[in-house]
């Protein structure tokens, strides 16, 4: 397998590269990661089972996209594919070190310019991604009610019968969102993932994001999410308002926005997100 994946760089980035250090890190909960080294150059290579090579093609797909805005820093992809019984993607290597508030606050600035890269085609993304290790439905629709009813919330509801959860208001939520969206809202391309564990800043000084489930939403599904599990320093909030000053109304709609991905953990992991997701249906419907 590693060989196959060592040739693969090789004939990406043109020079003989053969790995001679493999370090097992964190690759999050859904993959495992290493840093692969040839003692010169290290690369960050994610591995899954063979099956999941088309999760790793939307992930690069999405950090080129990301990139292609020349805003933040997001880590480049060199190549991806299936090695033996193994599905993998290689990335540039980015160290990360520690983080202060003038880097939050620039983080917070660099988001608010990659929000500002729209689409011609409205809500939506060229293919279909994941949310973790659930697929994340992107089919193009021109009204972003519409989009998240279907694609985003109404889907999580679907997975989540097969897993036995109840949500009683299910419906009666779901026939509530165009009220509660009816915000103007423009196609903005956002991360997706946007919590802490997928946010830092380099060694040299510089915030970069990663991990993304890259579509074009309303760029508050972003900073809602970045309030989810802990909540991002304020100086990354200051930071963006300066650039890109968030609408009125988004106090009231980030919980419909997170339940999203509360709904997504219950699919994933089971366990109390059902009795949260039920908590902020209700909240939201008050």
């Amino acid at each position: 397998m590693w060989t196959q994946i060592d040739a693969h760089i090789s004939q990406v980035t043109g020079e003989k590269f053969q790995s001679q250090q493999r370090r097992s890190v964190g690759g999050g909960c859904i993959n495992q990661g290493y840093a692969v080294s040839n003692g010169e150059i290290t690369y960050f290579v994610k591995l899954n089972q063979a099956s999941e090579v088309a999760m790793f093609e939307a992930e690069a797909l999405g950090l080129e996209e990301m990139l292609a805005t020349a805003s933040i820093r997001v880590p480049k992809p060199l190549s991806w594919g299936v090695a033996g019984n193994s599905s993998y993607i290689v990335l540039e290597w980015l160290e990360l070190g520690s983080s202060n508030s003038n880097l939050w606050e620039e983080m917070g600035r660099k988001l608010a310019a990659m929000h500002q890269a729209s689409s011609s085609e409205s809500f939506g993304w060229k293919i279909n991604n994941t949310i973790g290790s659930t697929p994340q439905i992107n089919t193009w629709t021109a009204d972003w009610a519409e989009f998240y009813i279907k694609h985003r919330l109404g889907y999580q509801f679907q997975l989540a019968r097969r897993r036995g959860g109840n949500f009683p208001q299910q419906e009666k939520l779901l026939a509530a969102i165009p009220e509660l969206l009816t915000h103007q809202v423009q196609p903005s391309l956002v991360h997706g993932d946007l919590w802490g564990g997928n946010a830092g800043c380099t060694a040299s000084g510089e915030p970069v994001i990663f991990d993304p489930a890259t579509y074009f939403g309303d760029r508050e599904v972003d900073i809602a999410m970045t309030e989810l599990f802990g909540g991002f320093p304020a100086a990354f909030y200051k930071g963006y308002n300066e650039v890109f000053p968030l609408y009125a109304g988004y106090e009231q709609r980030k919980t419909l926005y997170n339940l999203y991905h509360i709904l997504n953990h219950f699919n994933l992991f089971g366990g109390g997100y059902s009795s949260q997701a039920n908590r902020m249906i209700d909240q939201i419907l008050r």
